[in-house]
């Protein structure tokens, strides 16, 4: 009677509660009306709109600031339906909130797309416990997501540019007629009155390319040219002082600066401040920028960026990006947001940089596709001509222009392939050479907007030798001195820098830097497929060297990894006052990597584009970081699991990880983790995402039979596998070990593994084989394994409570997928075919994709096929030639058991010219056979399919995923490393694997691609159905978005779980703590956590860390139209407090700065809560104590 009592009055407490609100709505909604009508009939002041707008916002505020009561009461009624009398009435908030405007802390104005309301403190969420035993059964949590969070996506975007590169694709006929001497362009006119109002002001930039690595290593070429490069710098600035000089690569500049003394560097700081050196972009490498993960961008800008902070104080303003082929937007936000004002593109699509040149547009604002403002524009050169070096670069016709370039002068070891050769200026001849090089930089001039004309002077190390300084500074000051006593040429020409360029540039046209000059166009989109020339499409070098493109990936996430918790491992060691924690020598190994992967970023390195000796000095750089990343983990796992950090006993030996590579060019091999009934095994388990993950874990034991228990001593569910040795034959002691795991943020959990004997484990099992097609018939165990053949041809599934898979019994391929919420089947079909090169006398090559036609299907004999299944996991092998193909399926109510997980093995060595492709023929009706693939693993870009185009001109690098869509559905490739991609026809879905190419491509390499190894190729496979009511696919929007769900998708793809086993002898008797949390929390599932990025000091003669570490966050935009299941979070409109999310650290500091840290904001309170707009991604300045 008293449960009732109680009840009754918590139920009217409630019920009364919700009068209260809806009576005030109904009240408000009345007056508001009745003061409408006031406004009578006729046309309304701008007053009086200004009135309805603002009670508009008022209303949406009121709505906004009850939601959470709403939710309160919502959630107490379900709470008192189900029986539960613990809820308090007392502790409904329905008190009010003032509103706050959305902050923007970008230089320009931002359209403000939403409003928010700050929320009261909630109490801390305690983590989402789940029950191991029935992971499986269908119960699914979903994130929770305010509404007012899905306006930034459905708000049209890219709208606001003046050139829309997608627009720009459907206008150009790609025709290519013979334009004259400028043979992809068109013939230049001009007046010569065109400048008796204001004269042409000529900048000559000197500067020389140096690549770290390509036909040589990075130390070959510093030995052999770049040293003598930075020498005669130093001498020839000092003797010339007329002349200018530019340098962009920092890891150049940084081997130099190692061995040169005091005087040289004072020289070389004076020359910066004089202006007479410009350090242009400051990164370690001129990175690519299509195969490239943001991560790693912004990492090599950062390290060079501090780089020469330290050593010289400079900051860069500039941007320089000459070479890279095909250029991506993301970089041009990058660049912006680390506080850069300009920059110089070179190698777009000829036919681009004709359009774009026949309206003076060569120079815009490029704005990023997602901003609905202006905030992120950017002012951007393009470059008109073929290429950066001198005969392209000073006007149209490079016959010309090679003769000004005096390092070709005759007795030298190159010369001019027109075969006019430079002359020396003399008295005699500089006025008919001044008025022919005039000529070439007028007809320039014409392509732009303003008086002012960049003239590059340089190419690939160029300047090693002193010879060519003094030709060049000479002949050129004879030709600019003539022009400028020329008084009626009406022409001003220096040696300069690109920042020389800019200042004239918008003093010229009455601008302030940063701001859009009077008639300059804003762009927004990329720059691929860059094609230099006839139906040459650089789409090639989107796959080459897969292997090392994978390898990449795989160092981004164990550096990144080893970052966050060697971050947290010091601030724990300073807080406990450790004298023992290798503070220095960790934070080396993790500096080191960080080179070592900004050296990759190069755009010869990535690209896959370099000599074969090259590509192994890259990979074995790559292997030393992955391996140095893994002991750092491994020592500050240790250190933060010990008991007593104070007395902390350094053991280097004390845990081993669960797989290593045996040199640069292997695949990882499983290391055996031997298990015992006596002494149990431990497992460490590390999660580097910001968010809880539920997903299983996979390692390879002893013996088949074992339990497994979790850091509080409880079973988990746990299935073993049997481990394969050939097609039929498995390992006798040596098997897969596959568990269920729930890892808080950025957390550290221990695992046990016991040797069950002959006992049974409720909670263990064992998988179950069926072999397809097998030489011999198997019907038997081999020990617990159930193992039966099946020689027939019918279609089989595998499935798990979301989606079941569907694949072809002759081929053991993917066939369709079913998903379980609405039993609606999409036909998937997995298929392996292959590329050919063209008979034509420039074939495919390192740079080139130049297919013979359309792809045919792959030869195969009968494939073998292998299904396991079991109660945790689900998979299908098939063996055919040239891939071994594996198709997981979890049984996880984690982001892991919402897609298919896919593996390919490929070994394309025993072939010829042939290029490995796996398409996807899916029942998705997308339109125009538009697609989308992300750019940078930052942002997702829309694609259209283009007939006008060759097949190689519609391949687009996929750097992290690609999906189709229609009104319905969605279905994303998610990949683990980047690949070319395509989609050639209405539904389809293709990625190119590996490519063996026999012969050069003629684009400098001077070899074809024949390293290649065994190859594992990673993917995730996600379709996603749209909420009813939300049926349409935003394909006029020119970017688009992935759900929530996506995303998570993306990093359990990218960043796995860390595994780490205790190999100690003593490691049973250590006093471990069986977990470990950075945080108490997670952050939104929206926001990503980039870095926590200890700084460092590098003035002294040894690296040493800084108690000052980088907090880089990004916020993800998302489409709503997908809802987010098995993501344990929730989104808050941007905002986070550090300070409460750390567990057992505390922000002492703590500052925003700008993105590389080169220009700090305001000191901020450490338990500030700061706010990240949609995309942006933010930096602050912390010390965590």
């Amino acid at each position: 009677m008293n449960f009732y009592k109680r009840n009754m009055k918590k139920y009217y407490a409630v019920f009364g509660s919700l009068i209260f609100c809806v009576g005030f709505l109904s009240i408000y909604m009345m007056l508001d009306q009745a003061s409408l009508d006031t406004f009578g009939g006729g046309a309304m002041s701008q007053r009086e709109i200004n009135e309805i707008g603002a009670k508009i916002s008022d209303l949406e505020f009121s709505l906004s600031r009850h939601k959470d009561s709403i939710k309160n009461l919502r959630d107490a009624l379900r709470a008192l339906a189900k029986g539960d009398d613990t809820f308090q009435v007392d502790t409904l908030d329905l008190g009010g909130i003032d509103n706050v405007p959305v902050k923007f802390t970008n230089q320009a104005v931002k359209v403000d797309t939403y409003r928010k309301t700050e929320k009261k403190q909630m109490d801390v969420k305690k983590p989402i416990e789940i029950d191991y035993g029935v992971m499986d059964k269908g119960d699914t949590i979903y994130a929770q997501v305010d509404k007012n969070e899905c306006t930034f996506a459905k708000t049209p975007s890219g709208n606001t540019a003046n050139i829309q590169m997608l627009d720009v694709f459907d206008k150009i006929s790609f025709d290519n007629p013979n334009g004259g001497v400028w043979k992809q362009g068109f013939e230049i006119k001009y007046d010569e009155k065109h400048w008796n109002d204001e004269p042409l002001k000529v900048f000559i930039v000197p500067h020389s390319h140096n690549d770290p690595g390509w036909i040589k290593t990075l130390d070959k070429y510093f030995q052999d040219q770049t040293v003598h490069i930075l020498d005669n710098m130093v001498v020839k600035l000092q003797e010339n002082p007329k002349m200018t000089f530019m340098w962009s690569e920092i890891s150049y500049l940084s081997m130099w600066w190692k061995r040169i003394d005091e005087q040289k560097k004072d020289i070389t700081r004076r020359l910066i401040k004089e202006g007479r050196l410009e350090i242009t972009t400051g990164g370690w490498v001129m990175n690519d920028e299509a195969n490239t993960h943001y991560y790693a961008m912004i990492d090599q800008l950062i390290e060079g960026h501090e780089w020469l902070n330290d050593h010289i104080g400079v900051k860069p303003k500039n941007g320089w990006a000459i070479d890279p082929f095909g250029l991506s937007p993301t970089m041009a936000y990058i660049l912006q947001r680390m506080g850069l004002e300009n920059m110089v593109i070179q190698r777009a699509h000829y036919t681009i940089k004709k359009y774009l040149a026949a309206s003076q547009n060569l120079e815009f604002m490029w704005r990023q596709n997602w901003d609905h403002g202006s905030s992120t524009d950017m002012f951007t050169h393009l470059m008109p001509f073929y290429s950066y070096d001198v005969p392209h670069t000073c006007g149209p016709d490079p016959k010309v222009c090679c003769q000004f370039d005096f390092k070709r002068l005759p007795g030298g070891r190159i010369s001019c392939p027109w075969k006019v050769p430079p002359i020396p200026i003399t008295q005699a001849n500089v006025e008919g050479r001044a008025r022919i090089l005039l000529d070439q930089y007028r007809k320039k001039s014409m392509l732009y907007r303003s008086k002012v004309v960049l003239i590059p002077l340089g190419d690939d190390f160029r300047y090693d030798k002193t010879v060519e300084w003094d030709n060049q500074y000479s002949n050129y000051m004879k030709l600019m001195d003539h022009m400028n006593g020329r008084k009626d040429w009406h022409v001003e020409a220096k040696f300069g820098t690109l920042d020389d360029y800019f200042k004239a540039l918008f003093k010229t046209m009455h601008t302030e830097r940063g701001n859009l000059p009077q008639g300059f166009q804003v762009l927004s989109g990329d720059f691929f497929t860059y094609s230099d020339r006839d139906d040459h499409y650089w789409s090639g070098y989107f796959t080459s060297r897969p292997f090392y493109k994978n390898l990449d990936r795989v160092l981004e996430s164990h550096l990144r990894a080893a970052e966050i918790i060697y971050s947290v491992a010091a601030a724990t060691a300073r807080q406990h006052d450790s004298t023992t924690f290798p503070y220095n020598e960790l934070i080396q190994m993790l500096h080191t990597g960080r080179q070592n992967l900004g050296l990759f970023q190069h755009h010869d390195g990535i690209t896959g584009t370099a000599k074969d000796h090259v590509v192994v000095d890259y990979g074995i750089k790559l292997l030393a970081a992955i391996d140095n990343s893994r002991r750092v983990m491994m020592e500050c796992i240790l250190f933060l699991l010990t008991d007593d950090k104070k007395v902390f006993a350094r053991d280097i030996n004390f845990f081993d990880v669960d797989e290593e590579r045996h040199s640069h060019d292997s695949l990882p091999d499983k290391k055996i983790v031997k298990v015992m009934k006596e002494a149990p095994s431990i497992i460490i388990l590390y999660n580097s995402i910001a968010q809880e993950r539920v997903e299983l874990v996979r390692i390879h034991v002893s013996a088949p039979n074992v339990q497994v228990q979790d850091s509080q001593d409880e079973v988990v569910a746990s299935q073993t596998n049997l481990v394969w040795t050939s097609k039929e034959d498995s390992s006798n002691d040596v098997y897969e070990l596959v568990f269920l795991v729930q890892l808080s943020p950025l957390g550290l959990k221990r695992f046990t593994v016991h040797d069950m004997k002959e006992d049974v484990s409720e909670k263990h099992s064992f998988s179950k084989v069926e072999i397809h097609y097998a030489n011999d018939n198997y019907n038997g165990q081999r020990g617990p394994f159930e193992v039966t053949s099946n020689n027939g041809a019918e279609d089989f599934t595998i499935e798990n409570a979301r989606i079941t898979a569907k694949f072809t019994g002759s081929t053991g391929l993917l066939k369709s997928i079913t998903t379980k919420t609405d039993l609606k089947e999409t036909s998937t079909e997995v298929q392996f075919v292959t590329y050919g090169t063209t008979i034509k006398k420039d074939k495919s090559g390192a740079y080139l994709f130049m297919p013979d036609g359309d792809a045919q299907p792959l030869q195969t004999d009968r494939p073998f096929i292998r299904v396991i299944r079991g109660q945790l996991l689900s998979e299908v092998h098939v063996i055919i030639d040239k891939v071994s193909h594996i198709v997981r399926l979890p049984k996880s109510a984690g982001v892991d058991g919402c897609s298919l997980e896919i593996e390919n093995i490929v070994d394309i060595r025993s072939v010829r010219n042939r290029e490995l492709v796996m398409r996807l023929k899916s029942g998705i009706e997308n339109e125009d056979k538009i697609f989308y693939t992300d750019l940078n693993g930052f942002q997702v870009q829309k694609r259209k399919t283009l007939s006008k185009l060759p097949i190689q001109g519609n391949f687009y690098p996929m750097v992290s995923m690609a999906y189709v869509e229609d009104k319905t559905s969605r279905l994303t490739l998610h990949s683990g490393q980047t690949l070319a991609s395509a989609s050639l026809q209405k539904g389809w879905l293709e990625v190119i694997m590996d490519r063996r190419l026999m012969q050069d491509d003629n684009r400098g390499l001077q070899q074809g691609v024949t390293d290649n190894k065994r190859t594992l190729n990673k993917f995730r496979l996600l379709l996603e159905r749209r909420e009813k009511g939300d049926d349409t696919a935003k394909t006029s929007y020119p970017v688009g978005y992935p759900s929530l769900l996506s995303h998570a998708t993306s990093l359990i793809t990218n960043h796995p779980v860390y595994i780490h086993t205790a190999i100690s002898q003593h490691a049973n008797e250590a006093k471990i703590l069986p977990e470990f949390e950075i945080f108490q929390t997670p952050l939104p599932c929206d926001i990503h956590l980039l870095n926590l990025r200890t700084r460092v000091d590098q003035t002294k003669s040894a690296v040493t860390a800084r108690d000052e570490s980088l907090v880089i966050l990004h916020r993800r935009g998302f489409d709503c139209s997908f809802p987010g299941p098995a993501l344990m979070c929730n989104t808050d409109e941007g905002e986070v407090t550090v300070n409460q999310l750390l567990k057992s650290l505390q922000v002492t500091y703590f500052k925003q700065t700008s993105l590389s840290a080169m220009y700090d904001g305001a000191e901020l309170a450490p338990d500030a809560k700061v706010t990240i707009e949609p995309m942006e991604i933010n930096t602050y300045k912390v010390k965590l104590g």
